[in-house]
């Protein structure tokens, strides 16, 4: 794959709502830094996700051995259609695979995909060492027999989101941080995902939620839901520390337009009941969904927020079942559905299925 090609315009990172040929996760290891003392504790939520996507889609999973593969698939097989259950020797050291995975775009007008491989640093050098996770994409690529391309920059999955349509969301306090790529201006950061994902604009909001870790990753406040309409977290109380960071991202998004001259639909979500644990605030939040063939997995916190988040969901995709699942095992490590999924689309057959 030559760069010249992918400049060209001839790919884009479909919205996630689009067709999925699969869902990608990382299973979780008792060694790994994310659940520390809690991994037994969360593998039901994680049985439960995967339950979820496979009963969708198929659902792809990186595993380290044949002994780990035994053992997920034991849990797994009761609750998944065996040509739905897929895995692939692929280590990883956390299972956070939106952001260590590839991203996958589509050529325009027909072809297979091709995969993203980009550096991955674990969140500016935060958990070390993230070697086996910085490897993953060239790895899925190798094993899928798919082309791939390196952009030489670093950038997680969960600090973007797009529409499918030219449009990317995402925040200053993630993508502008010094410990992605201190070298780099907003304008170079822009022309990077515009050459790369085939977008053609760039909607910037401020920071991120309180307590996660990914400084600001846009997956965790605001989402698209269709090309012109967006869900976005609004705190009421006004003295925790997410209501002003939320109130201000919500006035940038008042007060922008896509390029077609069309303001966006704002929808809003509640945000969950504060959750703490060893004294840590965590980042929960039901803008953390994932989208899946057939239905919207919605992170849950034990709160009033649940229903009224999944009430406001199930409105915007109509045709899709909400499938809400507790996360306050999960949360603890400071993410949820979308963080552990990454969607690989489906190829598009003629340029009319677009």
């Amino acid at each position: 794959m030559s760069l010249l090609e992918l400049q060209s315009g001839n790919y884009f990172m479909p919205a996630e709502w689009a067709s999925h040929e699969a869902t990608w996760i990382s299973w979780p290891h008792p060694d790994g830094v994310s659940f520390p003392g809690s991994y037994t504790a969360v593998l039901p939520t994680f049985v439960a996700m995967a339950s979820a996507i496979g009963a969708a889609e198929p659902l792809r999973i990186n595993v380290r051995n044949n002994e780990q593969e035994a053992a997920i698939n034991k849990l797994l097989s009761p609750h998944i259609p065996k040509e739905h259950l897929e895995f692939y020797h692929i280590p990883t050291q956390e299972p956070w695979c939106r952001d260590h995975g590839p991203i996958f775009v589509l050529p325009k007008i027909a072809g297979p995909p091709l995969l993203l491989d980009w550096d991955y640093n674990a969140w500016g050098e935060k958990y070390l060492p993230f070697d086996l996770d910085n490897a993953v994409p060239s790895k899925i690529a190798a094993q899928l027999k798919l082309p791939s391309f390196r952009p030489g920059i670093v950038l997680e999955g969960g600090s973007i989101d797009v529409n499918g349509a030219g449009a990317l969301l995402t925040t200053e306090s993630c993508l502008l941080n010094k410990n992605r790529n201190p070298s780099l201006s907003r304008h170079e950061i822009e022309a990077c995902l515009k050459k790369f994902l085939g977008v053609t604009q760039i909607l910037w909001l401020g920071d991120g939620i309180e307590g996660d870790d990914t400084d600001g990753h846009i997956d965790d406040i605001t989402r698209f839901v269709a090309e012109e309409i967006i869900v976005t977290v609004m705190e009421k109380n006004p003295t925790d520390p997410n209501h002003l960071i939320l109130k201000k991202n919500r006035e940038r998004l008042a007060a922008m337009q896509l390029e077609n001259g069309r303001s966006l639909q704002v929808v809003e979500l509640p945000m969950p009941p504060r959750l703490e644990r060893n004294g840590q605030r965590l980042p929960a939040s039901h803008a953390n969904f994932y989208i899946t063939n057939h239905s919207v997995l919605i992170p849950t916190f034990g709160g009033a927020s649940d229903a009224i988040a999944c009430a406001i969901l199930g409105n915007l995709f109509p045709s899709r079942t909400m499938i809400p699942i507790d996360c306050r095992e999960l949360i603890w490590g400071l993410g949820a559905f979308h963080c552990l999924t990454q969607q690989q689309p489906a190829a598009l057959l003629n340029k009319s299925t677009m």
